[in-house]
């Protein structure tokens, strides 16, 4: 089921490339999107039946449905999220920047000024799944970052009604702006206003290849925080790795979706054995054992690799969303890896605390993106304004060459507009 490969080579040679948006996708949403723009509401309305299957005359959550569901929730639910919200805030606040400035003797003031984005758009996924924890994740980085108005999107059920768990996370984050969208024209609705959706500046938070290619057609329009691709993970491993956590964290990913990428790196041989042994005999007896099957089987790998510091390029080399290092010394394996979304260290720091409670963001870089990109934070949410500030002196005593710079770019206005003030 998991491929064996005997080098990195040889897995690099095989190694599957992440699936492109089909034209028929990327057609269908721009079609979406144009009829969003031009019919507002009513697109909204006739996609929403479309796809949906629900027909919705008001798309905005009630404040008393929100509140509902939080006086439903059960209070050990509810300390679980409070745990959780609790741990992502400690961590983000670390991270807001500061405005500065510096002044020099010669006149000459500058710095940055840091400001938090006005309105952002959160998209949360509907389906099968309920995603309370994207609802944290993506949230709270945007409050500390001083967002003034949160809108968050999510697909209704055919009832109508919003995932009571999104709702209630949602409430406890004291956000009660959401309206009941999905798909590509959530994406277009935020992106561009309806009559009653207002228009964001930026769209965060996960969704399918039609969300994708949604926020990847209105980029320019607004920001977004990222092309999110299938879940990954590498676990990279030594013969002092119990088999049967290896086995476990990569079927927790391979869940997800039939096109998650699973891959174990090892310098073990029989590591290797035992894990594609084991899978091979609990998978028929997994939940969900459909998706992991053709995920694993598509999308999984196992790789031999001669040692850590080869496996360490191998992972740099895939740059996957989630690394776990399940060696004797993860602490001696972490400075060579660089192109990682989120690491985690030791046989007790699998994936799945770092998706909800451990305190880092779960919104990570896939598809190799993590070789130059980051998981969102607060920053993602902020904006700066260089700041200068040139005194009399300071500035005649550069005008003649800024005047002079700017004739040899061709633009004569702009080194009027020094010499008027030089004269």
């Amino acid at each position: 089921m998991l491929k064996l490969f005997k080098s990195a080579e040889s897995f690099l040679e095989k190694i599957e490339e992440q699936p492109q948006t089909s034209s028929k996708i990327a057609f269908q949403v721009a079609d979406i999107i144009q009829r969003v723009r031009r019919e507002g509401d009513h697109a909204l309305k006739y996609f929403t039946e479309k796809f949906d299957s629900v027909y919705l005359e008001n798309f905005k959550v009630s404040e008393d449905a929100i509140d509902l569901a939080l006086n439903d929730m059960e209070s050990e639910i509810k300390e679980i999220l409070l745990g959780a919200i609790n741990n992502v805030r400690n961590y983000h606040q670390k991270q807001h920047p500061h405005s500065w400035t510096e002044s020099v003797e010669d006149g000459t003031r500058f710095g940055m000024q840091f400001t938090p984005i006005e309105r952002v758009g959160v998209y949360i996924p509907g389906g099968r799944a309920s995603y309370p924890s994207t609802v944290i994740m993506t949230m709270v980085p945007a409050q500390i970052a001083g967002v003034k108005q949160i809108i968050l999107v999510s697909p209704p059920r055919k009832d109508g009604s919003v995932n009571s768990l999104v709702l209630a996370a949602s409430g406890l984050l004291g956000v009660k702006e959401i309206y009941a969208i999905g798909g590509a024209q959530a994406i277009a609705a935020l992106a561009y206003g309806t009559e009653s959706v207002p228009k964001v500046f930026k769209i965060v938070g996960p969704g399918n290849a039609f969300v994708n290619e949604a926020k990847r057609q209105v980029f320019g329009v607004v920001g977004i925080d990222a092309l999110a691709g299938p879940t990954e993970v590498v676990i990279l491993a030594d013969e002092f790795a119990k088999s049967e956590y290896v086995v476990r964290d990569l079927l927790a990913q391979a869940e997800h979706d039939t096109d998650a990428r699973v891959i174990l790196i090892t310098t073990s041989r029989s590591l290797a054995t035992e894990v594609e042994q084991r899978i091979k005999k609990i998978i028929p007896l997994c939940d969900r054992k459909e998706i992991l099957k053709t995920a694993l089987t598509n999308f999984g790998a196992i790789v031999l690799v001669s040692d850590l510091k080869d496996g360490s390029e191998l992972v740099n080399t895939i740059a996957p969303e989630h690394l776990q290092i399940m060696t004797k010394n993860p602490e001696e394996v972490l400075p060579n890896i660089r192109d990682v979304g989120a690491i985690f260290l030791g046989e007790y720091s699998p994936v799945a605390i770092g998706d909800y409670f451990a305190g880092p963001n779960h919104v990570l870089p896939t598809g190799a993106s993590a070789k130059f990109s980051s998981p969102l934070g607060v920053w993602d949410f902020m904006k700066f304004s260089s700041v200068v500030s040139y005194s009399k002196t300071k500035f005649k005593n550069n005008a003649q060459r800024i005047s002079h710079f700017a004739k040899l770019e061709g633009f004569i206005n702009h080194s009027i507009s020094i010499d008027c003030r030089h004269e």
